[in-house]
């Protein structure tokens, strides 16, 4: 399974470079999300984009209806992030949010990979043994 960040929806909907890598991500199937970077996407569509959170809905509605998932924060997935939170958040040098942790938590390490822009994300994701596509940031320029 392909496990998107937030950011993924939101390069997706508001036309960014890594909307063309994240709709052929879709397209072979097996991507998910975590409830929590679903509401995050749709907040920061409305907030910085404009794209009302109906819109972003309807949008991710005619995805679900294929072989994307939006799977829940369980009760497993909140404790293993705040795990992923507890052993990496370090103020200066690895300012990871609780979404952050969450995408961490809901790609299991050795099956699944997540698909973001992130350093932070991608450095934490090599140290649980879980394998990134890194997307483009909305420059078009790919973490390194």
């Amino acid at each position: 399974m392909i496990v998107l960040d937030a950011y993924a929806m939101i390069a997706l909907m508001a036309d960014e470079p890594a909307g063309v890598t994240v709709a052929e991500l879709l397209g072979r199937g097996d991507c998910a999300m975590s409830a929590l970077n679903v509401a995050e996407a749709a907040d920061v569509l409305q907030r910085s984009r404009g794209i009302q959170v109906s819109d972003t809905r309807s949008a991710v509605n005619t995805l679900t209806n294929g072989s994307f998932k939006i799977l829940d924060v369980d009760e497993h997935r909140a404790w293993r992030a705040a795990d992923v939170r507890a052993a990496h958040y370090r103020r200066r040098d690895s300012e990871i949010s609780m979404a952050d942790c969450v995408l961490l938590a809901t790609a299991k390490p050795g099956v699944d990979s997540i698909a973001t822009p992130d350093p932070p994300v991608i450095r934490i994701a090599a140290d649980l043994g879980i394998a990134v596509i890194a997307l483009p940031d909305s420059t078009g320029r790919k973490p390194t």
